[in-house]
């Protein structure tokens, strides 16, 4: 094979996932997202090594399968379980906090500094030792190093700085930590985990990160020596619990960022892949099934808890339930169905039925076992013929397969062993077998689809416009029956079973930067924003990719500033030819609900076309009617960007929106208890979507427009489009 001829031809991403079954890889076409190969390794939980081990296994598979030069890669990119599993197995190093304080406030300091008792998981505590140096005269070496040493011999084996108002002055944090690597320890500095006050919580979420420390390091080092041993020179990438992805000197500080990782995946994979912009992400695996929203074109978030407390953490609002394709029916003694799962076959040990040759069931048997001690007895249990024990499990899987809903080659069985079982369970029950089967993925559907109506109850989701996407390798098991119990539109993501690999490969650089602020002013507002610019610019993001999201949060008094971007230009928007409009007319007709002849065309910019409908609304209980405008936002390759309900929209060019912004900004204003609050408002310019709702003043939005348009010419098409908040 000539290399140097694939080096001029490929750019290639490299996208590793840890699941809670299987480990999946995938080589993605940087410019077109193409899928170019993927390569499958157990997840290796058991191993010395943990998780990592089984990523540097898929690497190695994957470069050997798609015969990867190292040259060709320009970025490479996993998910790991190891900080979770590292939580949820009380497998966390002995931590040492050092407090410090001065003046007149530092008793207070000092209690809120010193973290006891702190649950991790259900009856695991993380261990900590404390002592407190008062640096009212200044930090002094000595001091740290016998707190250290006392330390030491009480447990301690990593170590937190922590001080108050840390925040604003981090000097004597980062000076102390200083002085304990130099002795040779790790060490975490509160403020570079958290910018926000609050320093008790500041401090406990950085302790949690400290005692993951040792392992996640161990892990780091392993991934980070295989990929250079591959020849690959780009830095390894991590995914964050908040769905980017960051490089591995930041895991090294901040580990603690790539909880909930492996879900993350998932949700990249919707947004950069999948490309869905409203709707309710369902992934479903062997042994469960992650649900998470995404609404107007981003994730929804939430603040991290761990025993009950709240850390200095956002992560995705991700729901797993313990159900998935790989779930065991469980039948009562008369063949009537308790439940399916939660445990599932992998656990177990046992094997499907579908993916099971005919010749294993001479003389099918049924058995009801408990899989773990600490089951109960009533799981369902097939041996192939008498006097054998049972080798098999019935699952959600060999239901879909029996009756036929499985279109991709992943999850789709030979259903002549499935029909085996299947006729001897009704026959030994006197069952239909099709309502036997149906019966089951019917219940499995019923526990997701309790969560996602809570989902769209919770985040007022839009019920006309609910759309379920479903990825993992069961997704064809779970998605349709849970669709049709909400009653939503469903589709399957293509290359379902590896999506969230996907999703690492394409996932974004990201950083975030908050900050408490009264009041903010201009300067505020742009000083942070420009630190998460320079945070993405730092691991590698080219800046012409960088885009930014500000958010202000008036009730925790915090500004927020989410920069992401990639390693290169993002040419993959221009490699697909343009869709004919009668062909996006149809596509924003669909997204909308309505007949292509209703939509109207609001406006276009170089890259994406903005839709309407016109729709009646029943108001003041039922006696009158309004109208309201649905949008949605579609770009030339026939990817939804934005849908929303009841706005407004108006064309416009760049020389024109600083004038006109204020005025709509004022006209549309709404008024509560709070004041006047300011209109959710987006720019659609060129190929971007620049959102602006989660600010809350005409200032603020005129600060953080001018800072995303003012470099672009003023002849340029400006589509706003305003919501009015309602309450």
């Amino acid at each position: 094979m000539n290399f140097d001829t694939i080096k001029r031809s490929r750019r290639v991403k490299i996208g590793i996932d840890v699941g809670g079954t299987f480990t999946h890889a995938v080589a993605v076409d940087a410019r077109s997202a193409e899928l170019l190969g993927k390569a499958m390794v157990p997840t290796t939980h058991t191993a010395k090594e943990g998780v990592a081990l089984g990523v540097v296994e898929s690497l190695k598979k994957l470069i050997e399968s798609v015969q990867i030069h190292p040259a060709e890669v320009v970025l490479i990119a996993h998910s790991t379980t190891q900080a979770t599993n590292a939580l949820l197995e009380g497998d966390v190093a002995a931590v040492g906090i050092i407090g410090m304080g001065k003046g007149a406030m530092k008793l207070r300091m000092k209690s809120q500094e010193n973290i006891k008792g702190l649950e991790i998981a259900p009856q695991k505590f993380l261990k900590t030792h404390f002592a407190f140096v008062d640096t009212t005269n200044g930090l002094m070496e000595e001091l740290i190093r016998e707190a250290v040493e006392k330390l030491r011999v009480s447990g301690a084996e990593v170590f937190v700085c922590t001080e108050g108002f840390g925040v604003d002055d981090p000097l004597n944090e980062a000076k102390a930590a200083q002085f304990i690597r130099n002795m040779g320890y790790q060490c975490a500095i509160a403020s570079e985990i958290s910018h926000l006050y609050g320093l008790k919580m500041r401090t406990q979420t950085a302790a949690i990160n400290a005692s993951m420390l040792p392992k996640m390091l161990e892990a780091a080092v392993m991934t980070e020596t295989s990929v250079k041993s591959s020849g690959i020179a780009v830095p390894l990438m991590i995914m964050r619990s908040d769905g980017g992805i960051m490089d591995i000197d930041e895991m090294r500080k901040r580990p603690i960022l790539t909880m909930l990782s492996g879900p993350a995946a998932g949700v990249a994979a919707a947004l950069m892949y999948v490309r869905v912009s409203e709707g309710i992400f369902v992934e479903a695996g062997g042994t469960s099934t992650d649900i998470s929203i995404i609404h107007r074109g981003r994730p929804v978030l939430k603040t991290a808890e761990v025993g009950g407390k709240r850390l200095f953490l956002k992560t995705l609002d991700v729901r797993t339930v313990g159900v998935a394709g790989g779930s065991m029916v469980r039948l009562s003694a008369k063949g009537n169905l308790i439940d399916v799962g939660p445990r599932s076959a992998h656990i177990a040990g046992l094997k499907y039925i579908s993916f099971s040759a005919p010749e294993e069931f001479p003389d099918p048997q049924i058995h009801l076992i408990k899989p773990t001690p600490s089951d109960p007895d009533d799981y369902c249990a097939i041996s192939g013929k008498p006097g054998e024990e049972p080798k098999f499990a019935l699952t959600a899987t060999d239901a879909a397969n029996y009756l036929g809903l499985i279109k991709g080659e992943y999850a789709r069985g030979d259903r002549r062993s499935v029909e085996k079982v299947f006729d001897r369970i009704s026959k030994t029950f006197n069952l239909n077998p099709e309502d036997f089967a149906t019966e089951i993925l019917e219940k499995a559907a019923q526990k997701i689809s309790r969560v996602v109506e809570s989902l769209v109850d919770e985040y007022k989701l839009n019920r006309e416009l609910l759309h379920l996407v479903g990825g993992g390798g069961a997704a064809e098991v779970i998605v349709p029956f849970t669709a049709n119990r909400v009653k939503a539109q469903f589709s399957i993501s293509e290359n379902a079973e590896v999506v969230s690999a996907i999703g690492v490969a394409l996932g974004l650089i990201q950083e975030t930067v908050e900050r408490n602020v009264v009041q903010p002013t201009e300067q505020d507002i742009l000083k942070i924003r420009q630190e998460a610019v320079d945070g993405v610019l730092r691991m590698g993001a080219s800046a012409e990719t960088v885009e930014v999201h500000v958010e202000i949060d008036q009730r925790a008094r915090t500004v927020s500033a989410t920069a992401y971007g990639t390693p290169e230009l993002r040419t993959n928007d221009l490699s697909t030819s343009p869709l004919p409009d009668w062909q996006l007319s149809e596509l924003a007709a669909k997204a909308l609900l309505t007949n292509p002849n209703e939509l109207i065309v609001v406006g276009e910019t170089r890259h994406l076309c903005v839709y309407k409908a016109i729709k009646l609304r029943k108001s003041f209980l039922g006696l009158k009617q309004r109208r309201q405008n649905s949008v949605v936002v579609i770009d030339r390759r026939g990817i939804t960007r934005l849908t929303l309900s009841a706005a407004e929209t108006f064309v416009t060019n760049v020389g024109a929106v600083f004038g006109m912004l204020p005025v709509l900004l004022d006209k549309m204003a709404s008024y509560s208890d709070a004041g006047l609050l300011a209109p959710d408002v987006f720019l659609v310019v060129g190929g971007r979507v620049i959102d602006l709702s989660s600010l809350v003043s005409v200032n603020q939005i005129m600060t953080v427009c001018r800072a995303e348009i003012e470099e672009i010419p003023s002849t340029e098409t400006v589509i706003i489009i305003v919501v009015e908040k309602r309450f």
